[in-house]
């Protein structure tokens, strides 16, 4: 989001749970269009809410996956914010060679890609990696 849109919009990535490292084949795929993974650190939306950001403070949760949607729609039952759901491949377990597991998190990155896009308008303000 940062790359395409620059500063302007407050992101936090946040999940169901914050069990796993970021892996390594999302790392590569979106250091190959610039975007720098490799330091990020998955949270949970409890984690979020420890760390000072309250959801009452966001517009908008995009869920990619049904599990984060239904945290998501219970999380935002007393908060005015929209929650979207985005049907995106899970790449995890996907391909038995190392280019097959990284075609289908390309797939999966480009998924993402296109519905920002679609949903915020074209890049405004790219910042680098």
């Amino acid at each position: 989001m940062k790359k395409f849109y620059g500063h302007a919009t407050y992101v936090q990535s946040a999940g169901v749970k914050n069990d796993m490292e970021i892996d390594g084949f999302a790392v590569s795929v979106c250091q190959e269009i610039g975007i720098e993974l490799a330091r990020h650190r998955s949270r949970s939306f409890d984690e979020m809410k420890q760390w000072g950001d309250d959801l009452s403070g966001f517009d908008l949760i995009v869920a990619l996956s049904p599990a984060s949607q239904r945290m998501a729609l219970e999380l935002t039952r007393y908060y005015h914010l929209d929650v979207e759901y985005w049907p995106i491949l899970d790449p995890t377990g996907l391909g038995e060679s190392r280019e097959a597991k990284l075609s289908a998190y390309r797939q999966s990155r480009d998924q993402i890609r296109d519905r920002m896009l679609a949903r915020f308008g074209p890049p405004r303000d790219p910042q680098p990696g």
